[in-house]
């Protein structure tokens, strides 16, 4: 059976909902390529950074290395926390750390976390949209395609299985391609999210530690 020939001999509609189930497919895929290499960049960085930033004493040089690794979600939040700490002490002689102080470095620190999920969680949308979305609308395919069969039968007034096996069939076809569509869709969306609660997880930590170094280097 030749499964362009019936495509291009069915319907408009059903021709119309299988250009969107491509797109939808051809873009998520787009996208989850996309993905996997953002968060496999930001791990990678993140552990180089982690490596800088336990070895040294120097915050100033742990800033220099930090902007080397700007796929790191945890460079960023050093950054962040840093022109916090350098904006105190340039406004007051002798640093301290005051309560009030330690509170607008946590808030720093939390705004850039928020700023980094949203990067990583950007076109995460469009992954949940494809993994719900699609089937219904093969779905919609493949009701469709099933009305022309028994069109064709009342036309034809016949319902041997010449009549109605295109129509099915390329109903069949919008089935399956919903389904190709929304299955890896779901797959990567739920991987996805697990890496990014974990870069979440490691950022919460690395928040908790700069400010206890913080702490020990100014006092309160």
């Amino acid at each position: 059976m030749n499964f362009l020939k019936l495509i291009l001999q069915g319907s408009i509609v059903v021709q119309l909902v299988l250009l969107v189930l491509i797109f939808f497919s051809v873009f998520s895929w787009a996208v989850i390529f996309f993905k996997r290499n953002t968060l496999k960049a930001a791990s990678s960085q993140s552990k180089k950074f982690l490596n800088v930033f336990n070895k040294s004493r120097d915050l100033l040089e742990v800033n220099k290395a930090a902007k080397k690794y700007k796929a790191s979600p945890l460079a960023a939040l050093f950054q962040a926390g840093y022109k916090d700490l350098s904006y105190h002490a340039k406004s007051n002689p002798n640093p301290e750390l005051t309560s009030a102080n330690l509170e607008s470095l946590n808030r720093s620190l939390l705004k850039a976390s928020n700023k980094e999920i949203s990067r990583l969680e950007h076109m995460m949308s469009f992954l949940a949209t494809t993994g719900s979305v699609t089937p219904f609308i093969g779905l919609f395919g493949t009701v469709w395609g099933i009305m022309d069969s028994f069109v064709e039968i009342a036309k034809l007034k016949s319902a041997a299985l010449v009549t109605v096996a295109p129509g099915i069939a390329e109903a069949l076809i919008a089935t399956a391609l919903g389904l190709f569509a929304a299955i890896p869709a779901v797959i990567a969306y739920n991987y996805f999210l697990h890496r990014i609660k974990n870069v979440a997880s490691e950022m919460e930590d690395f928040s908790i530690e700069f400010l206890s170094i913080s702490e020990r280097l100014y006092g309160i």
